[in-house]
């Protein structure tokens, strides 16, 4: 019997979560599990308030005390699910960057004064730099498990973080779409001077041909610009704004066929990139910028459980923007969203066996 095998007998699922175990308390290691989880403490660019850095580890802090049990996806827990060891070198990396970062936003705001300009000019093509070494560093660690066999999902920092997974995933895939569940767009060229700025990764990721669609679902905070790069975008890019949805709801519409009209614009392969903000912020109050609306969390699981039940595979995903804030709160809400990224990517990939 190997390891995992023994470690799957020996478990007790129903038992007190194991806060020296692993991710979700359980007891895989990552060369053992079939989703690897890599978290990415990166928060050079947060534009409003910081905290997101933290939010690797206060969701893996949180998450032995979620119940294993979930419906309708048998012996979910059994699949293995590991997340890497956080980078101290990132971390400090992002710290020592931020500090710069948020006195050079604070010059911008201030009206860029002569006074600084010498120093603050040459800022951004330092945290653009280092931003490219990070999108570099994910994209061969994302490779190399990809080349196992293994479903890899990116755990942020801020949503410039992923970026280097979606690079490895358009070199294993012809052709894969994005559903992104945000309050933003994330549509800014090199916003604030930042290339690989939280608010412009998927500016970033349409520089990848094998992007063949992104559908944005619950935005409603963006500028003029954004809504011109989607119009012209011939159809490759579909927003399906906050209000509208609601709007449609009001009127009668049900959420279901909602959540058919987003899906149809989804090619066969979906990555999935998931801003906590895009929730209700009552749900995750600390993220970095919140926005009032959103989605609420069975919504989000709902789309999720619709997008895998019309046949479409869950190629990769990331959740970013969790900021621990000032309780457990934010962390126990995050690693929930992350569970049910976990699961239903691997019933996508036919790893889980789900009754829907």
């Amino acid at each position: 019997m190997n390891s995992k095998e023994q470690k799957i007998q020996d478990f007790d699922p129903n038992g007190v979560g194991d806060i020296s175990g692993g991710l979700f308390g359980l007891p895989f290691t990552v060369e053992e599990s079939e989703v690897v989880v890599i978290p990415m403490p990166w928060e050079v660019t947060v534009s409003y308030s910081a905290g997101t850095a933290q939010g690797p580890q206060a969701i893996k802090d949180a998450s032995p005390q979620l119940d294993l049990f979930e419906p309708g996806i048998k012996d979910a827990w059994k699949l293995g699910v590991a997340m890497e060891e956080i980078s101290e070198e990132w971390a400090a990396t992002s710290n020592a960057l931020r500090d710069k970062a948020e006195a050079y936003i604070s010059w911008l705001e201030a009206g860029s004064p002569e006074i600084g300009k010498a120093e603050f000019e040459k800022l951004p093509a330092e945290v653009t730099a280092k931003g490219k070494e990070l999108l570099e560093w994910l994209k061969q660690k994302a490779l190399t498990y990809l080349e196992q066999g293994k479903l890899v999902g990116v755990l942020g920092g801020d949503h410039s973080t992923p970026l280097g997974l979606m690079h490895a995933l358009a070199e294993k895939h012809e052709e894969y779409g994005i559903l992104q569940i945000d309050a933003h767009a994330d549509l800014r060229d090199a916003y604030e001077g930042f290339e690989y700025s939280h608010a412009s990764i998927m500016f970033n990721a349409l520089k990848l041909p094998q992007v063949k669609k992104l559908v944005q679902v619950g935005i409603r905070d963006l500028c003029q610009a954004e809504t011109e790069l989607a119009e012209q975008s011939n159809g490759r890019v579909t927003i399906f704004y906050d209000a509208t949805l609601k709007e449609n709801m009001y009127a009668g519409d049900s959420w279901k066929k909602e959540c058919k009209k987003i899906i149809a614009q989804l090619p066969q392969k979906v990555y999935i990139s998931f801003d906590i903000d895009g929730l209700d912020p009552k749900l995750c109050p600390a993220t970095g910028t919140p926005v009032p609306g959103g989605l609420e969390f069975e919504q989000a699981n709902y789309l999720i459980k619709q997008l895998v039940k019309s046949g479409r595979e869950i190629i990769g995903f990331d959740l970013c923007e969790v900021a621990p804030g000032d309780s457990e709160w934010n962390g126990n809400v995050g690693a929930r969203v992350l569970m049910k990224l976990v699961n239903w990517m691997a019933v996508s990939q036919k790893k889980l066996e789900a009754q829907f």
